[in-house]
């Protein structure tokens, strides 16, 4: 059967579907030795489908992590101005693995990687409103700050689903916040609080959907259980 191009790399574990689209339209995927196209299809059984002159073998086993992301790392397999990344974190997994959504360079915490193109699609999707929690150190005026965070904001012109925020502690040094938005959009919860007059001093993932990131070691990984690999595939 006929599938996108994209799709076809994505399953067998080539890269993300994005990533795919950008491998296509940089004529780097040929079918039956004829460069691709974006937009083109293939039936990966009948087809010969190669990525750099060498075909693609379909992958019969996914692999699916979790990893502390400590600050510092980028959430990306490579960085053009050398920074560390956290393909590097997970090198001895044995699989070649993508990030699912990003953490910036100065959060920390709950970061999923994959092989699976199609949960990774059914995760960043914004109908499938896939909650995520962070904890946030802040500093400022949380008293005020509150009902601002809670109530409709607005990034880029665009209008936020509203997000769930509680007080979780306050001491001298300031206070601790939990989280929880469904959306992703780029430094999302530090804009919101910079919006609300708050300054973060630490920002760490705590949990995606149902799977807590619990007392993992900052900078290391595991595989998923089967039942947190159920919960996200909303089985």
């Amino acid at each position: 059967m006929e599938e996108r191009l994209q799709k076809i790399l994505s399953a067998a574990g080539a890269a993300s579907r994005r990533t795919a689209e950008g491998y296509i339209t940089a004529g780097r995927v040929t079918v039956n030795g004829v460069r691709a196209a974006l937009g083109d299809k293939a039936d990966p059984d009948r087809d010969e489908i190669c990525l750099d002159g060498t075909p693609l073998r379909k992958a019969e086993r996914r692999t699916y992590l979790m990893l502390n992301k400590p600050r510092g790392f980028v959430t990306t397999l490579s960085d053009e101005k050398g920074r560390r990344t956290v393909a590097e974190l997970v090198s001895g997994c044995g699989a070649r693995v993508w990030p699912v959504g990003r953490l910036d360079m100065d959060s920390e915490g709950l970061l999923l990687m994959t092989d699976d193109g199609d949960l990774t699609h059914k995760l960043l999707h914004p109908s499938h409103e896939v909650e995520k929690e962070y904890h946030v150190w802040v500093r400022g005026d949380v008293e005020n700050a509150l009902p601002i965070l809670r109530g409709p904001i607005e990034l880029d012109g665009i209008p936020l689903h509203p997000a769930g925020v509680h007080l979780l502690r306050t001491n001298e040094r300031g206070s601790i916040l939990s989280v929880v938005i469904h959306e992703g959009r780029n430094r999302q919860v530090r804009r919101m609080c910079s919006l609300a007059g708050l300054e973060v001093s630490r920002l760490r993932r705590v949990r995606e959907g149902k799977v807590l990131l619990g007392a993992l070691p900052v900078g290391r990984w595991r595989a998923l259980t089967s039942g947190e690999l159920q919960t996200l595939m909303g089985r």
